[in-house]
């Protein structure tokens, strides 16, 4: 499966942005879909991720009441809706995907879109 990430761009503290992340083919049901961006020690950090049906979510602690996945497997996209953007959100974010289920460690994910730059300014 090949990813399309994209969304991203420049906001205010306290804004809001909805990433996409856009996948080929006709499986895109059989694949969990993550959302990972880098962070200090750590060559991606686990942001959000979602069930292959969408009825299962997780969300990182920084980030729980705040970003919102979801998934529409008849548009093969994933969102993620970021709310109350503060600046140490500024990062590149990458969706990932696996299949069956989903996992927080990035090293577990098969498949990796390009990235898109979400920049929040203070």
């Amino acid at each position: 499966v090949q990813l399309q990430a994209s969304g991203g761009g420049l906001v205010q503290a306290g804004g809001s942005l909805r990433l996409s992340c856009a996948a080929s083919g006709r499986t895109f049901s059989r694949y969990a879909v993550g959302w990972f961006r880098p962070a200090p020690g750590k060559e991606r950090e686990f942001v959000a991720a979602i069930s292959l049906s969408g009825d299962s979510t997780d969300y990182a602690d920084s980030v729980k009441g705040q970003f919102t996945i979801s998934r529409d497997n008849a548009k093969n996209t994933v969102y993620l809706q970021m709310n109350s953007l503060k600046p140490e959100d500024t990062a590149v974010y990458y969706c990932a995907a696996r299949t069956r289920y989903y996992v927080t460690a990035g090293e577990a994910w098969d498949y990796w879109g390009q990235g898109t730059q979400v920049t929040v300014s203070s």
